[in-house]
């Protein structure tokens, strides 16, 4: 489990966090959702470490993340597993080499053990015997599946996803948002997404954070959202739905 304890952010004296508190559990697809511009990012960045908040704190499974030493930070750290936005492979490394990153950087197990692990969590992902393609070769949608890959490759405890979906087309969209669910499901991890896609809402959110002008408003899960006693959060379901539809017309 992963506990945020009254966060709060200000960049330049903007207050960009305000006094968040949200428990993200163990086994569970947990969302944050929310419209552009209204604290996500920057909240997740809160949860990772690469920002420190102003007020508040962070727990990893008890561990105090935000107020303890180097080594513990560190040692959280390397349980952690990230799927970038835009996937963010190196485009000079090809797929298994962006894949064992990782484990080349954090560990000290030996090659033969280290291509175990990467073949083992290509099959995981569907993407048996593309160890040599290089990611301007392959699809979006499966450079997410590497991107996956990567970030469970070090047997992460935690693993964080923003915008898993960005640039891809809604039938990609929902094979890559099962793939986060049964991996989280089956490896029994703690992850969180960062989306503004309702879509995966209604696939995967098995505990849901709705944040609005940097203020959480409404916290659920995907069978009782459409019950919320929140105008934000409704006006945001109807924001996505009209976009959808709009979508739909041009296509």
């Amino acid at each position: 489990m992963i506990e945020a304890n009254r966060i709060s952010k200000s960049f330049e004296g903007k207050l960009i966090l305000d006094d968040i508190s949200a428990k993200f559990h163990k086994g569970k697809t947990n969302l944050i959702i929310g419209s552009s511009g209204t604290g996500k990012s920057v909240f997740l960045k809160n949860l990772v470490g690469l920002v420190q908040p102003d007020e508040g704190e962070v727990l990893y499974d008890g561990r105090n993340f935000t107020h303890s030493d180097k080594t513990t930070k560190a040692d959280i750290r390397r349980e952690i597993g990230m799927l970038f936005q835009g996937g963010a492979l190196f485009d000079s490394k090809n797929v298994e080499q962006n894949i064992m990153f990782p484990l080349d950087v954090l560990t000290d197990m030996p090659l033969d053990e280290k291509q175990d692990r990467v073949n083992y969590c290509l099959e995981r992902v569907g993407l048996v015997d593309s160890n040599k393609k290089m990611p301007s070769e392959i699809s979006g949608g499966m450079k997410k599946r590497v991107g996956i890959a990567r970030a469970i490759v070090n047997n992460s405890k935690y693993l964080f996803c923003d915008e898993p979906n960005s640039g891809l087309d809604p039938q990609t969209s929902i094979v890559i948002d099962n793939l986060i669910y049964d991996i989280t499901e089956e490896l029994d991890i703690t992850t969180i997404v960062v989306t503004h896609d309702m879509n995966s809402v209604m696939e995967i959110g098995e505990n849901i954070v709705f944040l609005y002008k940097g203020k959480k408003l409404w916290e659920g899960n995907n069978e009782n959202i459409f019950d919320c006693d929140c105008k934000e959060l409704e006006d945001f379901i109807f924001a996505n739905k009209l976009m959808r539809a709009v979508k739909k017309n041009r296509g």
